[in-house]
C-alpha cells in the first residue's frame, strides 16, 4: 500500500469547508484514505498547526476548536504521531484552563514517567501535581 504525509493544509481545506476545489480534492483524499486505498500519516507538529491557524486565522473559540480535533482524532485511518498522548492533551484541553500545548506536554510528561516537570508555568505546574495526586 502506497504511504503519503499529510500536511496542514489538506487538513485545512477538508475542515473549511469553503467549496473550492482544493476543498474537493481534501474530501477526495480522505475518502479513499478511509476506503483504504492508500495510507495517510501525519506529525504532531501538523495537529498544532491546525490548531493555531484555528484559533489565531479562523478565530474558532475552544470548544469549536476541541470538537474539530477530536473529530480529526477519530480519523482512524490517519496515523498520528503521540495520538495517545494528543488524544489525552485534548480531552484535559477541553475541560481545563490550559493551552493545548501545555496539556500536551503535561501528557508527553507522564507518558514518559518523568519525576516532574522543571517550569516557571504555575498553572502546568499545578496540573500536573493534581494529575500525579
Amino acid at each position: 500500500m502506497r504511504d503519503y504525509f499529510i500536511d496542514t493544509n489538506i487538513f485545512l481545506r477538508l475542515i473549511v469547508e469553503d467549496g473550492s476545489s482544493q476543498h474537493k480534492e481534501a474530501e477526495k483524499i480522505f475518502l479513499e484514505a478511509s476506503e483504504n486505498k492508500f495510507h495517510l500519516f501525519t506529525s504532531v507538529i501538523v495537529f498544532f498547526e491546525i490548531y493555531w491557524v484555528l484559533t489565531s486565522f479562523y478565530k474558532k473559540n475552544k470548544k469549536e476548536v476541541s470538537d474539530i480535533l477530536e473529530n480529526i482524532l477519530e480519523m482512524s485511518f490517519v496515523e498520528i504521531a503521540d495520538r495517545k498522548i494528543i488524544d489525552r492533551a485534548v480531552s484535559y484541553f477541553k475541560n481545563h484552563n490550559l493551552e493545548l500545548e501545555d496539556c500536551y506536554n503535561l501528557f508527553y510528561t507522564l507518558e514518559n514517567k518523568s519525576s516532574g516537570i522543571l517550569t516557571f508555568d504555575k498553572k502546568l505546574k499545578n496540573n500536573f501535581d493534581r494529575i500525579q495526586v
